[in-house]
């Protein structure tokens, strides 16, 4: 059952933002709020919409690159002929998530700042994200949790979009009660080790208006998934590409982001030094698929991510050649 809840409606960002920092949670396309309202995942008392705020919706190309608003839908920028064409691993992943009647209503922003899909999160559990002492994954159902950079806390993060903007280098706009500023999408998710009840850099009364993508010329990229089911399932292990090849056809620009394996969009940098200066050919491509697990540590029914992943990612390596 939903609880009470005030709703406002701003006609301004600055507007929003003011509703925002007073304490408003932010409603953007609503597809996992409304859910985690009446599941108990979290409560307000105070609903602030963007749903007013059309400054924040489109794609729009110019000499700096792409600008996409942080309302845009997932089915929008899927179907983009420019994002298609000229940054595939996005569309891809935009394609990827959930389900039609979803990626419809379902905005860039919020995909990026959705919150985990980890069932004792989202159940009766006083979790270490909850504010609790401990992750009831370490000796649970733990075969969907991370098996890189848990510290603690053994969420995977579910977005399919966040992988591909950290390969093509995006960078994520944001306004606050302090004023704008812009932060690249590496450094925009927040490992547990940091602090385990918070997955973005978002302050109190920020919202994101903008994704950013340079312009990135000769890069060729992929984003392949890998889920139990075929639409409205999150990633068991999934991989973003980017790769700029010289004129020996060798790597020299390379991003191997991966998803569903990591409380955040996991960098496989080892794997990325594996391909630098080289062609994609057998060796280094089996040598990076598996380096793309270094640091791996599966938790008791988890560890056929790794293998998992090391496929995918060659799979995705030798689609790429």
């Amino acid at each position: 059952m939903l609880p009470n809840f005030s709703y406002v409606r701003p006609n301004s960002l600055s507007e929003a933002v003011r509703r925002v920092a007073g304490g408003g949670t932010i409603h953007a396309g609503g597809t996992d709020l409304l859910g985690c309202l009446r599941d108990g995942v979290f409560t307000t008392d105070k609903i602030v919409s963007l749903q007013a705020l059309d400054d924040l919706r489109g794609i729009r190309q110019n000499e700096s690159g792409l600008s996409i608003g942080a309302l845009t839908t997932l089915s929008e920028i899927a179907d983009h002929r420019v994002v298609q064409y000229s940054f595939p691993a996005l569309a891809q992943g935009a394609a990827a998530a959930a389900s039609p009647q979803i990626r419809n209503q379902g905005t860039i922003g919020g995909n990026i700042c959705q919150r985990p899909r980890c069932w004792y999160f989202r159940g009766d559990f006083h979790c270490l994200r909850k504010g609790g002492d401990r992750c009831y994954a370490v000796d649970g159902e733990n075969e969907f949790h991370c098996i890189l950079g848990g510290s603690g806390c053994y969420i995977v993060h579910p977005s399919d979009t966040a992988p591909a903007l950290i390969a093509l280098d995006a960078q994520i706009r944001i306004v606050g009660p302090k004023g704008k500023r812009t932060v690249p999408a590496e450094s925009f998710f927040v490992l547990p080790a940091k602090d385990p009840t918070i997955e973005t850099v978002l302050q109190p009364g920020e919202i994101v208006t903008e994704i950013l993508l340079p312009p990135m010329r000769q890069l060729r990229s992929s984003y392949r998934k890998v889920r139990a089911r075929g639409a409205w399932d999150f990633a068991l292990a999934g991989v973003a590409l980017a790769i700029r090849f010289d004129h020996d056809r060798a790597v020299e620009w390379v991003r191997v982001v991966l998803s569903g394996v990591a409380p955040i969009p996991w960098r496989a940098q080892a794997a990325e030094r594996k391909l630098l200066g080289r062609r994609l050919q057998g060796a280094t491509i089996s040598e990076a698929a598996v380096a793309s697990t270094d640091g791996a540590a599966p938790l008791s029914q988890n560890a056929y991510k790794v293998d998992m992943v090391q496929g995918v990612v060659e799979e995705s390596l030798l689609a790429m050649a």
